[in-house]
C-alpha cells in the first residue's frame, strides 16, 4: 500500500536519538514520520545513568515519557514496524516497511542503533546490560569497588583494564585463551595487582542476569560481581549501507559534526554513529533534526 503523503523527514528508529530528532523537527513545524519496531537494544538494562534529570530511571520509563511528549506535536506521526528498504527518488526517498507499506520523504534520519554479536559463552546474553556491562560511565558507579572481571585481551584489554581501574581495584582479566599482552603491559597489570586468567571460558553463572562467577573449561571458577565486555557489533539496519553511506574503521556510520552521512539528505544519530550513551544519543538526535530542518529551509527560501 502506498502512502502519497511526502513527509519532510522520515526517522527510522524511535528510541532516544530518533525521538530527539523528531522533537526538534516537530517544534520546527515539520511533517515527520517515525518508523520503529519497539525493540530497543537496551531493553534488558534495569536502569539508565549519567543523564541529567533521568539518573536511575528505567530505559522504558524514559522512552515512554519521551514518546508521549514528542507525539504531542501534531505534525509528528508514529508507525510501528520495521523499515526494510529505501530507494532514492526524485522527491527524496521511498521507504518500504515489513507490512509492505511505502512512505515518502524528502530526507532520512537513521537512528537505528547497533546489533551486538555476543561471544559463544553460556549465560553471557542473559547478563548483558544487567551485570555484564560495556560502559563504566553508565554503570560503573553501581558496581564500584566490587570484584570485577574484564573479558578482553591484548591492547584493547590493557586499555579497558586501565579505564575500569578507576572504579575498582579488584580486577581480573579473562582473556578466554592465551594472553596477547606485551611484556610491558603484563608487568604494568601485575604492578596494579590485576590478575590475568588465560583459561577458556565455559559459561557465566548467574541468578536472573546477576553474575555470580565465571566458569572455565577445566570446571574451575572465579567469583565476580560484575563483568565488563565489548562484544563485536554490526549496524542494526543495513539500509544506510545499501544507500551508499560509508562506515568508519570502528564499523560506525561516518558522519560529520552536523550528523550528515556521506550521502546527501541522509543523516544518522545515536549509537549507529557515536559512543553509546543516552545523553549523547539525545544530543546527536537533536543536532540531526536541527540540521535537517535548516537544509529544508535553505531549499525552500
Amino acid at each position: 500500500m502506498k502512502n502519497e503523503t511526502i513527509f519532510d523527514v522520515i526517522i527510522i528508529g524511535g528510541s532516544y536519538s530518533g525521538l530527539a530528532a523528531a522533537m526538534a523537527l516537530g517544534r520546527a513545524l515539520r511533517d515527520v514520520l517515525i518508523i520503529d519496531s519497539g525493540k530497543p537494544c537496551n531493553k534488558q538494562t534495569p536502569h539508565s545513568h549519567n543523564f541529567l534529570t533521568q539518573d536511575g530511571n528505567t530505559p522504558k520509563e524514559i522512552s515512554e515519557t519521551a514518546k508521549y511528549q514528542v507525539l504531542n506535536y501534531d505534525t509528528i506521526k508514529f508507525q510501528n514496524g520495521i523499515a526494510i528498504n529505501a530507494t532514492k527518488e526524485d522527491f527524496g526517498f521511498a521507504v518500504k516497511t515489513d507490512s509492505n507499506e511505502i512512505f515518502k520523504a524528502k530526507k532520512l534520519i537513521f537512528a537505528t542503533g547497533l546489533k551486538d554479536i555476543f561471544p559463544k559463552i553460556e549465560g553471557f546474553s542473559e547478563c548483558w546490560g544487567i551485570s555484564i556491562l560495556h560502559c563504566p560511565y553508565c554503570h560503573g558507579y553501581e558496581v564500584r569497588n566490587e570484584e570485577t572481571g574484564i573479558i578482553a585481551n591484548g591492547e584493547a584489554g590493557f586499555e579497558y583494564a586501565r579505564l575500569i581501574s578507576n572504579w575498582t581495584k579488584k580486577l581480573t582479566i579473562f582473556t578466554n585463551g592465551e594472553a596477547t599482552f606485551s611484556k610491558e603491559q603484563t608487568e604494568k597489570l601485575s604492578s596494579k595487582n590485576i590478575q590475568i586468567i588465560e583459561k577458556e571460558i565455559l559459561k557465566v553463572n548467574h541468578s536472573e542476569g546477576k553474575v555470580e562467577s565465571v566458569e572455565f573449561a577445566d570446571n574451575s571458577k572465579a567469583k565476580v560481581k560484575a563483568i565488563y565486555a565489548r562484544p563485536h557489533f554490526e549496524q542494526h539496519c543495513k539500509i544506510p549501507l545499501e544507500l551508499g553511506c560509508e562506515i568508519n574503521e570502528q564499523g560506525l556510520l561516518k558522519v560529520d559534526v552536523f550528523q550528515k552521512t556521506t550521502i546527501k539528505n541522509v543523516y544518522a544519530c545515536g549509537d549507529n554513529c557515536a559512543m553509546r550513551s543516552l545523553a549523547l544519543a539525545v544530543s546527536t538526535g537533536t543536532m540531526a533534526g536541527v540540521v535537517a530542518n535548516k537544509e529544508l529551509i535553505e531549499e525552500e527560501f
